[in-house]
């Protein structure tokens, strides 16, 4: 059930410059190449930080810690991602210009990018953590957060998967996205964090 309840947190993960990243490169010269090297450099990086997490939350079982108190660091890590995802809120009415750069990038630099967004990214190195701390305050295998890795695999795969599908009327569609979650992927990404928050504390009492 763990692997289920992380899922919404894939949302949390590419709402932002994340999912607009994609947009562009989808929209770019070479799409199919660097969109995949963009998907690849955040499987390897999620996977990474999500592990290490986990590591070190059955670590901390292993040298005495309670459920609660790994419960306790999720719920700050959380707390955390709330509180960076409200101060970053207000966004430029346009992307910055180094995304416009994204349309001539090549596959090593998509990968690049994909491995820093979805790894260093603050709101996303605290969701991956959360989520690797909470499999562990769980008891549960780390295999269980590959469902989780897939579907945010898969909502950065969307715009590329949309021109395959689309063809030109994704060139139409795509912009429109973009603005929207330019604009509302703060709001989104609160809902998400508030609801796994009280799932967690759920869990302590």
């Amino acid at each position: 059930m763990s692997s289920v309840n992380i899922l919404p947190l894939a949302i949390v993960m590419v709402a932002g410059p994340q999912i607009l990243s994609a947009i562009f490169l989808a929209t770019g010269q070479g799409w199919r190449r660097n969109s995949a090297a963009y998907v690849l450099g955040a499987a390897v990086s999620i996977s990474l930080i999500v592990s290490a997490a986990y590591l070190l939350g059955n670590g901390a079982s292993d040298q005495g810690a309670s459920n609660d108190t790994l419960y306790i660091i999720v719920l700050l890590l959380l707390v955390a991602a709330a509180l960076q995802t409200f101060l970053t809120r207000k966004k430029p009415k346009d992307p910055p210009k180094w995304m416009g750069r994204l349309q001539t990038a090549d596959a090593r630099f998509s990968f690049r990018l994909g491995f820093l967004l979805l790894g260093i990214f603050p709101t996303d190195i605290l969701t991956s953590l959360a989520v690797g701390g909470y499999l562990a305050s769980q008891d549960e295998p780390l295999w269980k957060f590959l469902p989780f890795l897939a579907v945010t695999l898969f909502l950065l795969a969307v715009p590329a998967l949309l021109i395959v599908a689309m063809g030109e009327r994704a060139q139409t569609v795509l912009p429109k996205v973009r603005d929207w979650m330019n604009e509302n992927s703060w709001v989104v990404n609160e809902v998400v964090i508030l609801f796994f928050t009280a799932l967690t504390i759920n869990n302590l009492t």
